[in-house]
């Protein structure tokens, strides 16, 4: 009888360091990866005003890009993480391989569509006159890294499938370092210019994509997993990773249906809006973190059939996120009156920006529970169920969006829509999860 208790709290003890282990590193990869366009913009805003506006719109379509296809992450973390659940390691390296092949072969698709509208995409994207050149040529060299860009995703994934984020994380922070020094060795040095900051970049992500490579590799060998493209594997790796496809979309559909709501609000409202956003974006990394961690256990728990595990370690981490939400939403609310200041001196636009900032703050433990549940339900494969969720999020935000010019509430009124968002989500996350239906067990789902 004295026992019984301590079994649970054991339990809990266990799915906390583990959390911990895979989270931490996680977040500091996560966070080491916009320093890269911090870094280039840091470096080429020496050259000039139409240089860094150039780069603006080129990071602008790369990340655009990049995100599109950061399924080839998360598929391969859960598809990963249930073989090795299921004891079977060669089989979890050839999953992975199959995800970096077809990081390849996407990456290649990629570079042919760009290099000939490189052009035609900074014109859509409203750039200059002035900055157009810059931006084509930054855009055009920089494509060619995007093979190795999408290589580092499904590199990522296999590792975290396999439960190390601790590499990824030396990695990036590698990446970051070699591309800034990279950057001003070519950008001054050289005398390359807008140009020498976009090859800098090129050879830091090909310099990360060999290292995971070798990685990849050697445990291939070790685990006796070929190497060789499998046409069934990658077929059946792309076929996972459309529903989270469309799930991306209809996410990146949001904030781009919120900034042009935003836009027509005016501009005080458009540039509390970028601020509050950048700071909505930065949260995200923390939650995200935790996400990432609850794919890779996730997975392994079903991956072994311990159904009753990955409803334990579920619960445990919605309690995570829901705590780390709060300690983010008071770390916010206490700090914006220093917040702002470094971002703008124009009353008008903390006047605006400060309402949305608090919906943001208040927010912010619903914003962990969605995270969570949705790394969780990632983790378990559930791709469709996650797509058809966000289609409905974007069906049900996007009428609460478009009303805000028309009823009127300004900034306040758009975040309030998005704080809806979160809402949503939350609901369509927490059906999901209570049914059990998640809870497919196997190597594979």
């Amino acid at each position: 009888m004295t026992q019984a208790p301590a079994r649970p709290a054991a339990d809990r003890r266990r799915h906390d360091r583990e959390i911990v282990a895979l989270a931490v590193p996680a977040f500091g990869a996560l966070v080491a990866e916009p320093l890269f366009v911090l870094a280039d913009s840091a470096i080429v805003g020496h050259l000039g005003t139409a240089q860094l506006a150039g780069l603006g719109v080129a990071s602008a379509l790369l990340t655009t890009a990049v995100s599109v296809f950061v399924f080839l992450a998360y598929a391969t973390t859960a598809a990963v993480a249930r073989r090795v659940g299921a004891g079977d390691l060669q089989a979890a390296i050839r999953q992975g391989m199959d995800g970096v092949w077809l990081a390849l072969l996407l990456g290649a698709a990629v570079i042919v569509a760009v290099l000939p509208t490189a052009p035609a995409l900074v014109d859509l994207f409203g750039a200059s006159h002035t900055a157009a050149p810059y931006a084509t040529t930054y855009l055009r060299i920089s494509a060619l890294g995007i093979p190795a860009m999408l290589v580092v995703l499904a590199a990522t994934g296999v590792l975290r499938g396999l439960q190390d984020t601790r590499t990824p994380l030396y990695v990036a922070v590698g990446g970051f370092v070699a591309n800034a020094v990279l950057n001003v060795g070519l950008v001054y040095g050289a005398g390359l210019g807008i140009a020498g900051s976009a090859w800098g970049t090129v050879i830091a992500q090909c310099a990360m994509a060999a290292v995971y490579l070798v990685v990849v590799v050697r445990g291939a060998r070790r685990h006796g997993a070929s190497l060789r493209p499998d046409a069934a594997g990658i077929r059946a790796c792309a076929q996972a990773g459309v529903p989270l496809l469309v799930r991306t979309l209809s996410l990146r559909a949001i904030l781009m249906i919120a900034t042009a709501v935003a836009a027509r609000l005016g501009d005080a409202d458009i540039a509390a809006h970028q601020i509050i956003l950048s700071l909505w974006s930065l949260l995200a990394f923390a939650l995200d973190a935790i996400a990432i961690a609850g794919q890779a256990i996730i997975g392994r728990f079903l991956g072994a059939g311990d159904t009753a595990g990955a409803r334990d370690v579920c619960r445990r981490m919605v309690q995570w996120g829901a705590v780390v939400g709060v300690v983010l939403g008071l770390l916010v609310v206490v700090s914006r009156p220093a917040f702002l200041p470094l971002f703008t001196s124009d009353a008008t636009v903390k006047h605006t920006a400060l309402p949305a900032l608090l919906l943001v703050a208040l927010s912010q433990p619903v914003c962990g529970i969605v995270y969570v549940l949705d790394g969780v339900l990632m983790g378990a494969g559930d791709g469709p169920y996650l797509a058809g969720a966000m289609i409905l999020t974007l069906a049900v935000f996007t009428p609460a969006a478009l009303l805000v010019p028309v009823f009127g509430g300004g900034l306040t009124a758009l975040w309030a829509a998005m704080a809806l968002m979160m809402t949503v989500r939350m609901l369509t996350l927490w059906i999901r999860t209570r049914s059990g239906r998640w809870l497919v067990t196997g190597a594979t789902r």
